[in-house]
């Protein structure tokens, strides 16, 4: 494991960050969901204000990973916090380590930017994952529901 960077991305990493995203979707079974394109994510990640931050992990001088995260904020902890979006490892790579070096790698930028927590989720079908966190000491959060609005719901409840 000792011939890896992670790298914050840059706009020249926009078609690999759409692979990523893709390959992630395809592991998760929802591969049919996506519809980014290389534009989006150029405009959305890195125009003059981007609200998230992707690294990149790379392996034997290969593209091996990508991690996806923004910030969010604990009211009752008067803090920003990180949520992370994606973190996602090809599978050639897998084993190797390169899950907790994201992880640390983003618990390092936590801590510089005096965060009061890092959260994600977790699909509940990923044994693997699942068993992953709480080897690095996650609590699941059992007293909360995700609930979702989508974008026609936006507009409805915006527009009425």
């Amino acid at each position: 494991m000792n011939n890896y960077i992670i790298r914050k991305a840059d706009k020249t990493d926009s078609n690999l960050i759409l692979t990523f995203i893709r390959e992630l979707a395809e592991y998760e079974q929802m591969l049919d969901k996506v519809t980014a394109k290389i534009e989006d994510i150029e405009k959305t990640l890195f125009s003059n204000n981007p609200k998230a931050e992707v690294l990149i992990l790379e392996a034997d001088n290969k593209p091996a990973g990508f991690a996806l995260f923004f910030h969010n904020y604990s009211t009752f902890l008067c803090k920003y916090g990180i949520y992370i979006e994606d973190i996602y490892v090809r599978e050639e790579f897998r084993g190797r380590g390169f899950g907790k070096a994201f992880f640390k790698h983003i618990c390092k930028i936590a801590v510089e930017r005096d965060c009061g927590r890092v959260e994600w989720w977790c699909l509940d079908w990923n044994k693997p994952s699942i068993d992953f966190y709480l080897k690095l000491g996650a609590e699941p959060m059992q007293d909360w529901t995700v609930y979702r609005l989508n974008k026609e719901d936006i507009e409805k409840i915006a527009n009425n």
